[in-house]
């Protein structure tokens, strides 16, 4: 019994950490003028909103969230954007690595004049970490771009991928 309990201490410390460090990250690179959804929420929706993934193509490529549209972000460019909706109103929801890259993605979204935009909190790495699903031509994998080791260490669970 002493053992078990030093088990689920152990796993609470190492969960509660991640979470926390991710809060961490974002609270010092966000200044959270995107709204947040969080991964049980965007799970949960009956209704499915355009999802963007603002990573890099070869991001992309490894995994996504599935129905996931690649968005990009450093060739971004509103103008030439041709996956975007129409109606300014429907849900969006962009994601990156840890959720950094797409609030810049999404603000720009905003100030084009969409009205729902959220950043998915904690990114692609927070919805793993989650037990969230990842796909990669439409089939489940484990694996995820970790971008960095550095940034990759966000990541508790999947198989990380580096270039």
């Amino acid at each position: 019994m002493k053992r078990l309990i030093y088990v689920v201490i152990a796993l609470y410390s190492i969960t509660s950490s991640s979470q926390d460090a991710i809060q961490e990250v974002l609270s010092t690179y966000n200044d959270h003028s995107v709204p947040y959804i969080y991964a049980h929420e965007l799970s949960e929706l009956t209704t499915q909103p355009h999802l963007f993934d603002t990573r890099e193509q070869e991001e992309y490529k490894i995994s996504h969230l599935k129905d996931a549209i690649y968005l990009g972000f450093n060739e971004f460019e509103f103008s030439k954007s041709t996956s975007l909706p129409r109606d300014k109103d429907t849900m969006i929801v962009v994601y990156c690595s840890l959720g950094i890259r797409s609030e810049i993605i999404g603000k720009k979204l905003i100030s084009e004049g969409y009205t729902q935009v959220y950043n998915l909190y904690g990114g692609i790495f927070e919805w793993i970490n989650k037990g969230k699903k990842v796909y990669n031509n439409k089939q489940e994998t484990p694996k995820v771009h970790a971008y960095s080791k550095h940034w990759g260490s966000y990541l508790s669970k999947g198989t990380k991928v580096y270039d």
